[in-house]
């Protein structure tokens, strides 16, 4: 069956032939280390009619199946292939024993991917179980809409201590067992950690700032735990989680959600010089790579221009703000107490007691306020090193100077040549780098300068549109680019750019603030106007 220079026919034959003589002893079949592999592969070739069959014939069995090491495959395929009923009958048979599989290694993967599978219905079902006694007994309670735990909680009238103390025996054994690669697991902890006690919360995020983290922070709530985790640790637990991302920062920077806890660390974390070691270098390593990546460059916009609307959604944005309620308090408590005899006892350095302490977490969202809540040090110095001691500035203004047109006419580097073109936010290139910027805005003005070709295959930097609107936005934000590109590149012939997107970046030369600008360009800009081949944005 599994050989490749078979007919289909052939196939489909043996396949029904097989599956008539494992009829009654499927389940069986299943559970068997050399059999199952049989039993895949007809599930994998057959008819549905003869799927069917099969799903039938293992419903009854579908929690021991679950958790069988050789079985769970067919469990899997099974749940890929099943109709929408079928997926509903199958997660209406985990009833009850959500919690109890979750502990198990292997029945785990199955709650996981019926849980990737399911609507949003069906995903809080299975949810639901981990909140409470009552709704793991009684089906018709877990069908309610509410998705956060506090309006459960609120609309069945539960007690919230009761919920904590059956959540954490269903989610220590787990964390126990190491199970933590799984969403469902992630949103559960998210939940818990919304309404946990102080004493309760703390423990959780210490289990959970290890190098185990890097495991978790792929899905949406698992960046939210490693963002946590980084915001109330202390600085030991910081350091154990930035040590385990070694080797994995260029995988966890180009992924999704991994980028955001990332960020979270370069705002966060004092500790400049492991920073330097373990993060940045590895990131200097594959700059060219990350510049143009979708989400590989969001640590370095974050460095460049920290927490800006135009770099972050402002989901991403509440991400980065949100804290773990019972834990923001600043006041002293025994768990802070706990915290600072077991930094001391690991012979920390100064700026990492300090980095220790402070456990609060600022949830204001607004791009003014800073959202780090763990650091103790100035945002800004913390920047400086970073980015500019690091010497990842020196590099990221080569590889700009170098990649300047691909960057440009890049949906997502053109965010970054910006950034850098610009100095970044505070003006924090200019004070040593001043020199370097001048040669990329010459690099980006000689590329501009470059003749004006009709029936070329490759449209010019001043007619794409991606850097025609990119050099517009530095004309008006920059005069010493705004001068430099007119000198290098405009000079004479703003005429022939008139029509089209690279009239954009012409109007931009009269619609800058800069009088010296205006004073420059004036004389061959403003004819253009009068005769209305060229127009101001009003």
């Amino acid at each position: 069956m599994r050989t490749r220079n078979i007919a289909k026919e052939e196939r489909s034959r043996l396949v029904s032939d097989a599956l008539k003589k494992m009829k009654g002893k499927i389940p069986e079949i299943a559970s068997s280390h050399v059999s199952s592999r049989v039993l895949q592969t007809c599930v994998k070739h057959c008819t549905q009619d003869e799927r069917n069959a099969v799903f039938v014939e293992i419903r009854p069995h579908f929690i021991t199946l679950a958790s069988n090491t050789y079985a769970v495959h067919l469990v899997t395929k099974m749940l890929d292939t099943a109709s929408k009923e079928q997926l509903a009958e199958f997660i209406s048979s985990l009833h009850g024993h959500v919690a109890t599989l979750l502990r198990h290694m292997v029945g785990s993967l199955v709650v996981e991917h019926a849980y990737q599978l399911g609507n949003a219905a069906q995903k809080q079902t299975l949810l639901m179980e981990l909140y409470s006694p009552e709704l793991q007994l009684f089906k018709d309670l877990t069908s309610l809409k509410e998705a956060r735990i506090v309006d459960v909680i609120s609309t069945l009238k539960l007690q919230k201590t009761s919920v904590i103390r059956h959540m954490t025996s269903v989610l220590q054994p787990i964390l126990e067992k190491g199970i933590l690669d799984h969403s469902i697991i992630h949103r559960a902890l998210v939940e818990y950690l919304t309404i946990a006690d102080q004493s309760s919360a703390a423990d959780v995020i210490q289990q959970l700032s290890s190098p185990d983290l890097v495991r978790m922070i792929h899905t949406k709530d698992g960046s939210r735990i490693g963002i946590f985790c980084i915001k109330h640790g202390t600085a030991k637990d910081r350091k154990k989680i930035i040590k385990g991302m070694k080797d994995k920062v260029g995988k966890i920077a180009r992924d999704k959600c991994g980028t955001l806890v990332l960020v979270s660390i370069l705002s966060i974390v004092d500790d400049t010089k492991l920073l330097t070691k373990v993060i940045i270098r590895e990131l200097e390593g594959i700059l060219t790579e990350l510049l143009s990546d979708q989400n590989g460059r969001r640590p370095l916009l974050q460095l460049l221009h920290p927490n800006s609307s135009r770099h972050f959604s402002p989901d991403e944005l509440a991400a980065h703000g949100s804290s773990v309620p019972s834990l923001v308090t600043k006041s002293p408590s025994k768990v802070n107490v706990a915290l600072d005899e077991e930094t001391e006892a690991s012979g920390l350095g100064e700026a990492d007691k300090e980095d220790s302490c402070d456990t609060g977490a600022a949830t204001d969202t607004t791009q003014s306020s800073h959202l780090n809540g763990g650091g103790k040090k100035d945002p800004l110095t913390r920047r400086q090193e970073l980015l500019v001691n690091s010497g990842l500035a020196e590099k990221l203004i080569d590889a700009c100077c170098e990649m300047a047109g691909e960057l440009l006419k890049s949906n997502f580097g053109k965010e970054v040549i910006y950034e850098v073109a610009m100095g970044g936010a505070d003006s924090i290139l200019h004070a040593t780098l001043d020199g370097k910027l001048k040669t990329l805005h010459g690099a980006i003005a000689t590329l501009a300068a470059h003749p004006k070709v009709e029936e070329s295959d490759k449209e010019h930097l001043l007619e794409h549109f991606h850097s025609s609107r990119t050099i517009r936005k530095l004309i008006l934000d920059s005069p010493s680019f705004a001068s430099t590109l007119y000198e290098k590149a405009l000079k004479g012939k703003c005429a022939i750019w008139a029509q089209g997107h690279s009239a954009k970046v012409i109007s931009a030369l009269l619609e800058t603030s800069s009088s010296k600008v205006h004073k420059l360009v004036k004389k061959e800009v403003q004819p253009l106007v009068d005769d209305g081949i060229l127009k101001l944005a009003k």
